[in-house]
């Protein structure tokens, strides 16, 4: 069991996840981190997310991996 945090940003905002999230394994990790993507961007908002990305990070802040809301969202037509 690890200890993880899901920070999401922008060019200009940082959104912080205060509350760590423990996980098995880097591959429950990345699909924690689909799942927070896919319900940001599914949430009724003006936001665009194509330029935000989120960070998966240890407990001691290292970033792990970061999930691009681009990636998730698919090109434009």
């Amino acid at each position: 069991m690890a200890e993880v945090y899901f920070h999401c940003s922008d060019d200009q905002r940082v959104l912080l996840d205060r509350r760590a999230t423990e996980v098995d394994d880097l591959i429950e990790a990345r699909d924690y981190a689909a799942r927070i993507v896919h319900t940001l961007i599914a949430a009724p908002s003006l936001e665009d997310w194509r330029n935000w990305a989120l960070h998966v990070c240890d407990e001691f802040g290292d970033e792990i991996f970061v999930v691009p809301f681009a990636a998730e969202l698919g090109k434009p037509n």
